[in-house]
């Protein structure tokens, strides 16, 4: 049982006591079945107030807001419609109606172009007045598990490449929790590291790290809950799983992939140029090596098969840009600095 539901049965026996209490007064002692009859009318009455709070579950404080300001504007319109003179020639009882169906109309058209709105819109109201926190960053920075455990989101945010305040929801905690609880040990391992990259953000004093209790029980997974915090948040998800990437893209949520990012921050290798590198296992043509470079970028040496486990020199002749990232040919250099061309 969520919390949530716990507090709404509190609120339910609550009423059903109130019900019956009022049902105790003098006014309506003696009546037959009143304390019976005061329960379920209390019954009924916390019931109706909580089916409401259900049918409202997704209506957020900032479409609350806008709905009451465009009440309150198709309520002046109204008003200023009624005072123009238009229906003075009506007698009382068909001012009335009239009277109702000005507010009723105005009322409803001011409450729909106020939701339909954006933030944006108002300042067409109200030029040249902006509501924002002071000392308070704009922009939000919302962590998923992935970029949690990669950890490199720590060094940008510590070198101020990324600048904001960090939010960490509570579901994904709880999802870190599980993969640190999982049998495995690489898991484990992994949901260690998340919370030791966690440990360092909270410890810089640079930054703040808020941790949001936010969640959507009526979404499946983790990365649903996700992309709708941070559309309600206006927050850049930052995350390294290319699938969440995409379906925040397409409900238009800034998203950013860190692999990408690291993807494009790699040097450009150039045809020509010279690189040092180790030879860790043998390539699938014949006589060709495989070696890294320190960015993680795989190089094929041609007669690079003889140096396994050898730290060599090549000479790039190619690069090719893949999916996974850019792919490096380049041939073996004896000491000399000439090509190890194989006899």
């Amino acid at each position: 049982m969520t919390p949530l539901w716990a507090i709404r049965i509190l609120f339910l026996g609550l009423c059903i006591v109130g019900g019956y209490a009022v049902s105790q007064a003098p006014e309506y002692v003696g009546e037959a079945h009143a304390g019976f009859l005061g329960m379920v009318i209390g019954f009924g009455f916390g019931g109706l107030l909580i089916a409401v709070d259900e049918m409202l579950k997704s209506f957020s404080l900032r479409a609350f807001s806008a709905t009451t300001f465009g009440l309150l504007l198709g309520t002046a319109v109204a008003i200023i419609v009624d005072h123009s003179g238009l229906f003075q020639n009506a007698d009382d009882q068909q001012h009335q109606l009239i009277r109702i169906g000005l507010f009723l109309g105005f009322g409803y058209i001011g409450m729909v172009l106020a939701m339909r709105s954006n933030k944006e819109d108002f300042s067409l109201i109200i030029p040249y007045v902006r509501f924002s926190p002071q000392n308070k960053p704009d922009n939000f920075i919302l962590l998923d598990t992935s970029v949690i455990i990669d950890g490199r989101i720590a060094d940008l945010i510590e070198t101020k490449i990324l600048e904001g305040l960090i939010v960490v929801p509570r579901f994904v905690l709880l999802e870190l929790q599980q993969i640190s609880d999982s049998a495995d040990e690489i898991k484990r391992a992994r949901g260690r590291r998340g919370f030791e990259m966690l440990n360092r953000l909270q410890h810089n004093t640079k930054i703040e790290v808020r941790i949001h209790d936010g969640d959507f029980p009526e979404e499946n997974g983790v990365d649903a809950k996700l992309v709708r915090l941070a559309r309600n948040l206006n927050a850049k998800l930052f995350t390294n799983d290319s699938n969440l990437a995409k379906v925040a893209s397409l409900q238009q949520v800034v998203c950013v992939n860190l692999h990408e990012v690291a993807q494009f921050m790699k040097a450009a290798m150039i045809p020509g140029e010279n690189i040092s590198l180790k030879i860790v296992r043998e390539g699938r043509d014949k006589g060709q090596g495989i070696g890294y470079l320190p960015d993680g970028t795989m190089v094929i040496v041609n007669n690079g098969q003889p140096h396994i486990g050898q730290q060599i020199d090549a000479h790039v002749q190619s690069t090719v840009q893949t999916g996974a990232g850019v792919l490096v040919f380049a041939e073996a250099r004896n000491g000399n600095g000439t090509s190890a061309i194989a006899k």
